[in-house]
């Protein structure tokens, strides 16, 4: 329904919560064809997916931006590591 207004921005908060592996191929194919005509915001913790579909990824801690960039400068920033992983 959202998607037929058009938006210019689409805003999803852990959108892949409780579905099976298919499901959550299935969303990632499905966003990817949403951004190309809109800007996409997800917010989630699902790390495969978010390699799936995204182009920028930010890390957010307390609040504030820790790191930002691909996929896998984030995953190297040692800042990001510190934190989240505990090494």
């Amino acid at each position: 329904m959202l998607l037929m207004q058009e938006p210019e921005l689409l805003m999803l908060d852990e959108p892949i919560a409780g579905m099976s592996a298919r499901e959550r191929e299935l969303t990632a194919e499905l966003l990817q064809r949403i951004c190309r005509n809109r800007s996409v915001i997800v917010i989630e913790h699902d790390m495969d997916f978010v390699k799936q579909i995204a182009h920028k990824v930010t890390v957010m801690h307390q609040g504030k931006i820790l790191a930002e960039g691909s996929m896998e400068k984030v995953q190297n920033d040692p800042k990001v590591i510190d934190v989240y992983l505990g090494h």
